[in-house]
């Protein structure tokens, strides 16, 4: 902890600012000096899980109250917002963390955020640990698709097999690297929907920074395979980082894309996504949706 003071005590840290902590996903040992500091000089620590907090906080030394801790997850988030900027009108040191990684990214966190920021208090990241740069910086992703070093987080897909089914059919035509999210119980699940996208190439990381850490790539259509192979690999969080897809849209993975979004969208709403997937102009969508409706 003398470490942690001698490195960061010297800068500024004003009273009645709230400051997003990122804290280790999985390994104790990735942990910032300054997130160190932080949670030392704090007055409250706002936490996700209050006794994941405080276990992880007695891992470091570091010794808060009961009444310093508040909780704040996503069952209460709104409501436990007001309770932190009352804190933060009292002057305190108001420091937020989620159970693992960066809040506010596929956890609690952004609408405590915001109505922090438009209570008119400062919000101060502190960065740190993040599955999602640990996972792209593993892939080995290097000129391929459009848009080199460009990628999509859309986290944990829909739950529900034809929304899912939907949602990876979107992302066939992505130029980017896409990184999901997924959790043990519905990974082989995940992995049958994306074994459609073909010779695509898929990083699996699963449980990042942890003793039984594990890293490969292979192909979508070999990821059900490659999961049966080892019942250890059903187990842990899963980080998953889908290659990019072909950088040039031909018309008929675009009117696959339209098709399935029309099935469960308006015209217009159908056409404005597509064109996001896509790139392709949206007049010229409109006009395949309109003769698509006719047939």
């Amino acid at each position: 902890m003398n470490a942690a003071s001698e490195a960061a005590a010297g800068q500024n840290y004003p009273p009645g600012a709230l400051y997003i902590v990122a804290t280790p996903i999985g390994n104790l040992a990735d942990i910032t000096l300054r997130a160190l500091h932080v949670l030392q000089i704090a007055d409250t620590i706002a936490c996700e899980d209050t006794r994941h907090s405080q276990t992880l906080l007695r891992a470091y030394g570091i010794d808060k109250s009961a009444a310093q801790l508040l909780a704040v997850h996503q069952h209460n988030e709104s409501e436990a917002a007001q309770a932190v900027i009352e804190r933060l009108r009292q002057g305190q040191r108001v420091a937020y963390a989620s159970d693992a990684g960066t809040p506010a990214v596929s956890d609690p966190g952004a609408r405590l955020v915001a109505a922090v920021r438009l209570a008119g208090f400062p919000v101060i990241p502190l960065p740190g640990a993040s599955s999602v740069t640990s996972a792209l910086s593993v892939a080995g992703i290097a000129g391929e698709g459009a848009q080199e070093g460009a990628f999509v987080f859309i986290g944990f897909l829909p739950s529900k097999s034809n929304e899912r089914t939907t949602a990876i059919e979107a992302l066939r035509l992505e130029a980017r690297s896409v990184v999901l999210l997924e959790a043990p119980h519905r990974i082989e699940a995940l992995a049958t929907a994306l074994a459609t996208l073909g010779s695509r190439a898929v990083t699996v990381g699963r449980e990042l920074t942890k003793q039984f850490e594990e890293i490969a790539t292979v192909s979508a259509e070999r990821l059900p395979a490659w999961l049966s192979e080892d019942a250890n690999r059903l187990r842990g969080e899963f980080v998953l980082v889908l290659h990019p897809g072909p950088s040039g849209a031909s018309d008929e993975p675009d009117d696959r894309v339209l098709k399935l979004l029309l099935a469960e969208l308006p015209l217009k709403t159908a056409v404005k996504i597509t064109a996001e997937i896509t790139g392709e102009a949206r007049n010229t969508l409109y006009e395949m949706a309109l003769r698509l409706k006719k047939d």
